[in-house]
């Protein structure tokens, strides 16, 4: 499937984001449908068959985790890929929307060059093609292990092998806190005597070069990626 031929459903109840979005998706060649509630959404998705549905969360009722529930019921939808548009980045929404058939969370606000590839990845999954493991995202940050390459917004970031070490450490169990010495030891290996202040160092520097606040520090632990 050329995903440039797909078609998409985008469902939100706020017009100037389905203005935005669509402008954004058309300029690509995408065959793009809109709807602003549920019931419009159902009676669009069962008639185009879309490749992805687009769904925003906070809707009236229904809102986004009903509809996304009637899609998984529809036999005639169960190819279609289904992404959450959601400002909520708290862990419980993102799980609700994974129990009831979500095939992955896009964030608020979208950043077009941001969203367009991740509407390009998804469609690449909805025609067999599966979205390779090295690969991950984290809002508007993506990182590719396999190429040590970080891009945000479009914009790739230079980072040091070590500064990416540890990137790829904490993003690897967003959450976890990760102590110094757990850090020093999977990063530099127990062999390496490195200077006490190296970790803040490198965490400090990250931060600078990514500009995220989601690098947290637990005081006399260690870090943690939130």
């Amino acid at each position: 499937m050329e995903t440039q031929n797909a078609s998409i459903l985008l469902v939100d109840d706020e017009p100037d984001i389905l203005e935005f979005l669509s402008y954004n998706l058309q300029k690509e060649g995408y065959n793009v449908f809109r709807a602003s509630n549920g019931n419009d959404a159902m009676k669009i998705a069962r008639k185009v068959r879309p490749n992805l549905i687009i769904l925003d969360v906070m809707m009236p009722q229904p809102d986004g985790y009903e509809i996304c529930r009637e899609i998984r019921r529809d036999e005639h939808l169960k190819d279609s890929v289904v992404a959450f548009l959601s400002a909520k980045s708290e862990e419980v929404s993102q799980i609700e929307g994974f129990k009831v058939g979500a095939d992955d969370f896009i964030g608020k606000p979208v950043k077009p060059k941001v969203f367009l590839f991740r509407v390009q990845a998804l469609l690449r999954r909805q025609g067999g093609e599966k979205e390779p493991l090295n690969r991950v995202f984290f809002e508007d940050l993506m990182i590719d292990k396999e190429s040590y390459t970080v891009v945000k917004r479009g914009v790739t970031i230079e980072l040091s092998k070590k500064e990416f070490e540890l990137l790829i450490l904490l993003t690897s169990r967003p959450g976890k806190v990760f102590t110094r010495d757990e850090i020093f030891r999977k990063i530099w290996g127990p062999d390496v005597i490195v200077g006490e202040r190296t970790i803040d160092v490198h965490i400090r520097k990250l931060r600078e070069k990514i500009g995220l606040g989601n690098i947290k520090t637990i005081k006399g632990v260690g870090y943690y990626f939130s």
